[in-house]
């Protein structure tokens, strides 16, 4: 069991106004799972935190009662048995990122769906593991709109996430290594991977670092400071001045 440690921050709303992390970590046995609730398409849809929370549990089920169950056939599970319960409609239905890390005695696997990294550290050197189609069509000015969001995402041309489509599972991205070539595993939503990919405050082994040092929170802390420097959102602009963030180290050695 690698020792697994943990630092969770709320942002705040569009308004600036606080409201409690959509933002959620569970932790099994064999595996640890983060999931980013996203911005419901509507303001009559639950929220992406509703729907994360749910989800986070539903696969943490999926996971202890089948505990060998591809990750891919587990999250789609999941996101079908969701769907059904709660007459979630494709392109109605709030949604989540989501980040998971699982082992055993000769693995070490990884799946990432939409932009919620794991990265792995160990024999390899650094191996990012980051689904990068929602930021490249952001970057592209693709997304400029509610309707073009919509639009894209689960769809071919677009991005993926968990919502109510099961076949999303199988667009995550995936990787897998060895057991005895793995030294430690991040895993960050977006609003702590922002400091690395957009911000620029460190690389993937200084966040390693510090958070082995001074612990997750400090990265954390590091995030909030430099946000802190821009109030208006000029320096970097983004739709909020302080996003949720999560960050799980998993420490193998």
């Amino acid at each position: 069991m690698p020792e697994i440690s943990i630092a969770e921050r709320a942002g705040v709303a569009a308004d600036g106004r606080p409201r409690p992390t959509e933002d959620y970590v569970a932790v099994l046995d064999q595996a640890v799972l983060v999931l980013d609730g996203a911005t419901s398409p509507s303001p009559e849809l639950p929220s992406g935190g509703w729907y994360a929370g749910l989800l986070v549990r539903r696969l943490s089920t999926e996971l202890r009662t089948h505990p060998r169950e591809d990750l891919g056939v587990a999250l789609a599970n999941a996101i079908g048995a969701l769907a059904r319960e709660h007459d979630l409609l494709p392109g109605r239905s709030p949604s989540s990122t989501v980040s998971m890390l699982r082992w055993d005695e000769s693995e070490v696997e990884a799946l990432v769906l939409a932009d919620s990294p794991v990265v792995a550290f160990g024999r390899f050197g650094t191996d990012p593991v980051s689904d990068d189609r929602l930021v490249s069509l952001r970057g592209g000015g693709l997304l400029q709109t509610g309707a073009d969001v919509r639009r894209r995402r689960n769809a071919e041309d677009g991005f993926w996430v968990a919502e109510a489509e099961p076949a999303a599972a199988y667009k995550a991205v995936r990787r897998v290594w060895p057991r005895a070539d793995v030294e430690a595993v991040l895993i960050a939503t977006d609003g702590v991977a922002i400091g690395v990919d957009e911000y620029g405050l460190f690389d993937w082994p200084e966040v390693l670092r510090r958070a082995r040092h001074d612990g997750p929170a400090a990265v954390l802390d590091a995030v909030r400071a430099a946000e802190e420097q821009d109030p208006g959102c000029v320096r970097w602009p983004r739709a909020k001045r302080h996003d949720d963030q999560a960050l799980v180290l998993a420490d193998f050695e």
